[in-house]
């Protein structure tokens, strides 16, 4: 058995550093008979060879907050949840502003205007490309955009005020979504997705672990997403939120997170495996193992309805275990 086992993790390894992608079923093999040190070490040289040391780093705005239209179900920007959260239609030009500028003084990679609702009416496009074409012009600032199921035309907007990243998360596996949410499809994520690409974006696209999904279901999700052409993976930790769906749900434990991301790493070899929402819980050493274990990027910086951490703490964790940002 031991033989076995340890010629499928050899398969496997060579495959990714090869950037052949592990399937579902191999990598739930692997779940099952390795234990989390030998899935870290074998993530991170898979890291190590697509992605170097290099932790890339991006930051976000909530450009509007609230009375959202869809009812997923860990949100508090849901219409059909009472979370008690701030609601406005538009972040003052000048508080994005900023942000961006302070993000790209302290050397944040990224930037992104994020907006509740099922999509932005094209009435208010406008509004929102002028920031971009604002922020874009006074920072060196990596621009991309989160504004739900919009269409190609809406997208072509975007990319013509300069935004070159489209983020759409699936949330979670096919298999699972329409238990967390029934007023939109992952259908109808993937074609936004498509179309984002179709006018010369990249796609990033991952979601949320910790919702009562199985680890296979977890793979899944970022074995579609890899399928769709995401080159960022965003990992999401569910912060259940009083007043959701979810509020309730166990918190998912800290060597289940560790373990999933390095799974995660070798069913999708060449992309950004990025910390997201969520990590503000995990302890200071659950953190670095999952860095040194398979991920390279991270969301910095405050979130969209809850804390985030400091991005000078941030820098001095990355340097501590020898990454760059």
């Amino acid at each position: 058995m031991e033989k076995d086992v340890n010629e499928l993790l050899s398969r496997v390894v060579a495959c990714a550093l090869e950037g052949e992608p592990t399937s579902v079923d191999d990598a739930m093999l692997l779940a099952e008979v390795c234990d989390t040190d030998t899935l870290c070490e074998a993530a991170d040289r898979v890291r190590r060879k697509w992605c170097g040391d290099r932790i890339d780093t991006c930051s976000i705005i909530n450009a509007r907050s609230g009375r959202c239209s869809e009812d997923c179900k860990w949100c508090a920007q849901s219409a059909h949840h009472s979370s008690g959260i701030k609601e406005y239609d538009f972040v003052p030009l000048e508080e994005a502003l900023s942000m961006a500028r302070d993000n790209d003084s302290k050397g944040v990679h990224r930037f992104s205007l994020v907006t509740s609702g099922r999509k932005v009416a094209p009435s208010d496009m406008e509004r929102f490309c002028s920031i971009y074409r604002k922020v874009g012009s006074s920072t060196g600032l990596y621009l991309c955009a989160s504004m739900g199921l919009l269409s190609r035309d809406q997208l072509q907007q975007l990319y013509d005020a300069g935004v070159r990243r489209y983020h759409c998360n699936l949330e979670t596996s096919a298999s699972y979504f329409p238990e967390l949410c029934s007023t939109h499809t992952q259908e109808d994520k993937l074609r936004t997705i498509a179309d984002a690409r179709a006018v010369g974006m990249e796609v990033c696209c991952g979601g949320i672990i910790g919702m009562g999904e199985t680890m296979r279901q977890r793979l899944e999700l970022a074995e579609q997403a890899r399928e769709a052409g995401a080159c960022s993976i965003p990992v999401n930790i569910l912060s259940p939120i009083k007043g959701t769906a979810l509020e309730n749900t166990p918190l998912i434990e800290e060597e289940e997170i560790i373990r999933s991301v390095a799974l995660m790493r070798l069913v999708a070899p060449k992309v950004t495996l990025r910390f997201a929402g969520g990590r503000a819980r995990l302890s200071r050493a659950t953190t670095e193992r999952i860095l040194n274990g398979g991920m390279n990027g991270s969301l910095v910086g405050d979130m969209l309805t809850t804390i985030g951490s400091g991005i000078e703490a941030d820098y001095e964790m990355f340097g501590s275990i020898g990454r760059s940002h």
